[in-house]
């Protein structure tokens, strides 16, 4: 699965072919030991668990990275190389 991002801890991934959630976009963030699937459009978390805090900075991320994160959707059903997406900072 392709990381597309990296901060304070937390990684961020995308599947190119994955079946789960109906299609749904969406992407995966990983903290320690938890990890969630995060739907693109409502960033409502819509499997797994993050801690408070890193819940909180992938939503902060996304939020500002919405639009770069459904051009990496675009790409990843086509099974393209999806696109580095610029950390938190």
């Amino acid at each position: 699965m392709p990381r597309i991002s990296f901060f304070y801890g937390i990684t961020i991934k995308m599947y190119h072919n994955e079946v789960h959630h109906l299609g749904r976009p969406h992407f995966h963030a990983g903290h320690g030991e938890h990890e969630a699937t995060i739907d693109i459009q409502t960033l409502a978390i819509i499997a797994g668990t993050l801690p408070a805090t890193a819940q909180r900075l992938v939503t902060e991320w996304a939020q500002a990275h919405q639009s770069e994160l459904l051009e990496n959707w675009t790409l990843a059903r086509a099974h393209q190389p999806l696109a580095w997406i610029e950390p938190l900072s």
